[in-house]
């Protein structure tokens, strides 16, 4: 079954007078959604003890929560002891969301940096390796590790490259960030067919069972040049993408992901409207 679900806090849930993101699973319940993200983005802050109570409220509330780990990981640095870090970020990440009893981890896959594109992807490419094999060393296999495709040209993570990635591991998933996907492409995202073309490539080159359980990102991004500028909500006319295409390609694919939608302060308000979108689909 798809699930719909915010990153973080919502500004419509400080208003209803919650204060902890422990109370978000009971109103996101209350108010028709199923899933949630937790970000580690600027760091790993989450208390044991918290994390728990955050999973048996999960539980009780029916709500699927994810975790984005740290932004500033990058499987394509140069340097050895920058990977290890990366591969602690991941790790530690998932300590705290086998305590929330979640099973989905974002991460960013790497930066370019200094490096030329084909030399940066062969490293990562090639660290990620190590990160599957730290993870399964670790007992972690049973995780789904979701690479996100990205929204600026210095950044690895075209929706074919992670399609790469996502081969080295079975736990290895997409996170089909399409507003980034749309930044990064200047606005080429408008039609079923546009949404097609990159879902059906999915299909091809990762199979239906990796395919329909994909994780999804979606908000509007305002862009430019260089790619992605800042996130905005759906309520934008100028800046796309628009969900109505994509939720009949989920439909007519018959696929159960976790859709998050990231739009600036009112991401649990636009998710409901994407759950909307999708149920007259």
């Amino acid at each position: 079954m798809i699930k719909f679900g915010p990153s973080g806090n919502c500004k419509t849930f400080y208003e209803a007078g919650y204060k902890k993101s422990v109370e978000a699973p009971k109103w996101l319940e209350s108010v028709g959604l199923t899933a949630y993200e937790y970000s580690f983005g600027r760091g790993i802050t989450l208390g044991d003890e918290t994390a728990v109570e955050l999973g048996n409220e999960a539980r009780k509330h029916n709500i699927e929560v994810s975790i984005h780990a740290p932004y500033y990981i990058n499987f394509a640095n140069p340097d050895p002891d920058k990977i290890e870090n990366s591969i602690m970020y991941v790790v530690n990440s998932l300590e705290k969301l086998k305590l929330i009893g979640g099973k989905r981890l974002v991460v960013h896959p790497a930066s370019c940096g200094k490096l030329e594109r084909s030399e940066a992807l062969k490293l990562a490419n090639n660290n990620l390796k190590l990160l599957k094999d730290r993870l399964d060393s670790l007992g972690y296999s049973e995780y789904l590790i979701c690479l996100e495709t990205m929204g600026k040209p210095a950044q690895i993570g075209t929706y074919k490259e992670v399609f790469e990635m996502c081969k080295i591991s079975d736990n290895f998933i997409p996170t089909l960030d399409f507003g980034h996907i749309n930044a990064l492409t200047q606005g080429t995202l408008k039609t079923e067919a546009d949404y097609r073309k990159i879902i059906d490539y999915m299909f091809k080159e990762l199979g239906a069972e990796k395919a329909k359980k994909v994780h999804i990102h979606f908000s509007k991004i305002e862009y430019g040049s260089k790619g992605e500028i800042r996130h905005l909500t759906l309520a934008d006319e100028k800046y796309g993408p628009e969900f109505a295409p994509l939720a009949k390609v989920l439909k007519e694919y018959d696929m159960s992901p976790v859709v998050i939608c990231e739009s600036s302060e009112l991401m649990a308000h636009d998710a409901l409207i994407l759950k909307e979108i999708y149920s007259k689909a």
